[in-house]
């Protein structure tokens, strides 16, 4: 149905960028709603999924602290 959703937080991933989480987001999206693409009915409730899970992985990503390293 979809690729595995990679490691987005540091040290397995550097320079993420907004692309990288909206892809994740919508991995997550497909693999959950067992959908690749929704149909019209459901396209909105889609979206926004992805979008509100895109923000949440942003916010959790800033907010990782990893040991050892040094604060953003």
């Amino acid at each position: 149905m979809c690729r595995n959703i990679r490691t987005l937080r540091p040290p397995y991933a550097e320079g993420v960028t907004d692309e990288d989480v909206r892809a994740a987001a919508l991995q997550y999206v497909r693999k959950v709603s067992g959908f690749r693409a929704p149909a019209a009915h459901n396209q909105e409730a889609f979206d926004l999924a992805v979008e509100q899970i895109a923000e949440a992985t942003g916010r959790l990503l800033e907010s990782l602290r990893v040991k050892g390293s040094t604060p953003r």
